[in-house]
């Protein structure tokens, strides 16, 4: 049986991408497209079972607290989630707790698996420095991909018993080593040209190892969508990120 998806935010960039590949995807039937705020009763008139977000950091609260009082499962796209933020959505499911929502930093399969691949290198190098690259009008920076990476470098360097990274800077402009995300420098750019790339730099003792990662147009994010919105109705609560919908932890 098809689920009924939803696409909230769906006139935005990355909305009309998904728009346009669940119209082909297999077992999903799109039953409304959502632009605004103003449009969410759509989701309840149309028996929605899951709602994909990508709207913006402003609004995209309210649209998980209506998702979660109206019974729809949530995969969540939109960047600008904190712990504070995350804590709040673990507030909202436990009035419902047969309601999952899935948030992610990024949906691209190739982004999932550097940050997984970039947990396994942490522990084997001295040095670790992530380097994203978006679209001027990306709102939010570092991404939350960039920040969901370090953190996962930090956690992978601490579990090895690693310290700090030799950084013997004693001046420097403002930024210039960029964010620092639990240790870890995060550096973001944004140029023309670009869609959303991100680079993880290690480095050790005569040798350095480079994670890339390209995605060259909204389309990459579909597959990764389509597999959280077939699993989010078998994960009740708060899932943070792919990892564990690929197999991956």
């Amino acid at each position: 049986m098809a689920i009924k998806l939803a696409v909230v935010g769906s006139k935005g960039k990355v909305g009309s991408a998904i728009v346009a590949a669940a119209r082909d995807a297999e077992g999903i039937e799109l039953v409304a497209e959502v632009a605004s705020a103003g449009e969410r009763d759509k989701l309840v008139d149309s028996g929605a079972e899951v709602a994909v977000d990508f709207t913006v950091p402003g609004s995209v609260m309210e649209n998980i607290e209506f998702y979660v009082e109206h019974g729809i499962h949530a995969v969540v796209g939109t960047t600008g989630f904190d712990d504070e933020r995350l804590e709040t959505v673990r507030g909202l499911l436990k009035d419902r707790p047969e309601v999952g929502v899935i948030i992610a930093p990024n949906f691209a399969i190739s982004a999932v698996l550097t940050m997984a691949f970039a947990r396994q290198a942490a522990r084997f190098f001295e040095s670790a420095e992530v380097v994203e690259y978006h679209h001027p009008h990306k709102l939010d920076a570092p991404s939350g991909t960039a920040v969901h990476t370090a953190e996962g470098i930090a956690a992978a360097r601490r579990e090895a018993g690693l310290g700090a990274a030799p950084d013997a800077t004693e001046q420097q402009r403002d930024g210039a080593r960029g964010a620092d995300v639990d240790g870890v420098p995060v550096h973001a750019v944004r140029m023309s040209g670009m869609n959303a790339h991100e680079e993880v730099i290690f480095g050790t003792q005569g040798q350095t190892l480079t994670l890339r990662q390209d995605s060259y147009d909204r389309s990459s994010f579909a597959p990764g969508v389509f597999a959280a919105a077939r699993a989010v109705a078998d994960r009740p609560g708060l899932t943070v990120g792919l990892e564990s919908i690929l197999g991956l932890e």
